[in-house]
């Protein structure tokens, strides 16, 4: 489908043209939006400029309950899938953690910007770790992946469920609803508010697949001038982690009801997927690691994502613990 806002003949004339970007209206998700928008007129050398559309989702709308009780981890993109089938945008940011395993059918993913911090993010009015924590602490958090591992580290703490940005959750924490919480490191970093939390070591606590990761949604039919200029702002180590840590997750069904962390690591000439599945009470956990050289196609990380998986669920005697509950 050709767009004449965005023809190869317009953007070398440089004449401005508009691309709809579609995003949730939270401040992160704006944020992120935005940098989009920037990274459009810079690679298109000011030929197009992006136009911010906002939506509420189905996800935005609940703030105490789990997500899973709702529908799952979909409830994030669904709105914005559909308008970019309708046409209504013509690309669509998201958190590529809030993104299922599978895209829908004629979507694709135009790029994928360089990675920001991917560590979990301790909060707490009174403690620097979860270690500080006194016994039968309140940690809060709607993560079923964050309240497995913080229960294989502290089984004495309560876990309250727990949701919303990062002011909701500051306010949260003042108000004495939980002693603790956690927000990924990326968003707070993208919103100038890193200071607010202690990042947590990845040997201590595994981020979900894709955190700290952008991903930019195109239709598949859409005009290869505008994926063309897209691509300039796709950064290449972390389109490999993306293709790795999803292809980890859809292996293993990747769904909300599973406590699944994922990560790929640089190790010089190599990369190393480190993947673990844990118990809801977190006192099981399934771990497994693959390397492949850098130099590896996205066939090869994809196969390396599958095969960590498989070794997980190998360990598992084949079927992996199912739990109602979320990311």
């Amino acid at each position: 489908m050709s767009d004449p806002r965005i023809s190869p003949d317009n953007i070398a004339r440089r004449d401005q043209r508009s691309v709809r970007i579609g995003t949730r209206g939270s401040p992160l998700a704006l944020v992120q939006a935005r940098q989009i928008a920037t990274a459009l007129e810079v690679s298109s050398g000011g030929a197009l400029r992006g136009e911010i559309v906002t939506f509420t989702t189905t996800g935005d709308q609940l703030t105490t309950e789990r997500l899973i009780n709702a529908g799952g981890k979909g409830l994030f993109t669904r709105e914005l899938d559909a308008a970019l089938d309708r046409d209504e945008v013509d690309i669509t940011v998201h958190s590529l953690k809030d993104i299922p395993a599978e895209l829908p059918d004629g979507q694709v993913f135009a790029a994928f910007p360089q990675r920001e911090d991917a560590r979990e993010g301790f909060l707490s009015p009174h403690s620097k770790t979860l270690s500080d924590l006194p016994q039968g602490a309140k940690v809060g958090t709607a993560s079923l992946r964050r309240e497995a591992q913080t229960l294989a580290a502290r089984p004495d703490v309560e876990i309250v469920t727990f949701r919303g940005n990062v002011a909701t959750r500051m306010r949260k924490l003042e108000e004495g609803l939980a002693d603790a919480t956690y927000l990924a490191m990326a968003g707070l970093t993208r919103l100038g508010m890193d200071h607010l939390a202690n990042p947590i070591p990845m040997d201590v606590m595994l981020p979900a697949a894709g955190q700290g990761i952008i991903g930019v949604v195109a239709r598949a039919d859409c005009d290869p001038a505008l994926l063309d200029v897209l691509s300039g702002a796709d950064h290449g180590d972390t389109r490999a982690a993306a293709t790795a840590e999803r292809a980890f997750l859809a292996a293993l069904d990747g769904s909300c009801r599973t406590p699944i962390a994922a990560h790929l690591f640089d190790r010089g000439e190599t990369w190393e997927l480190v993947g673990e599945v844990l118990s809801l009470d977190g006192q099981t956990r399934w771990r497994a690691d693959g390397s492949c050289l850098k130099s590896a196609n996205a066939v090869q990380l994809g196969a390396l994502g599958r095969g960590v998986a498989a070794e997980i669920r190998a360990a598992a005697g084949g079927t992996l613990p199912s739990f109602v509950g979320d990311w």
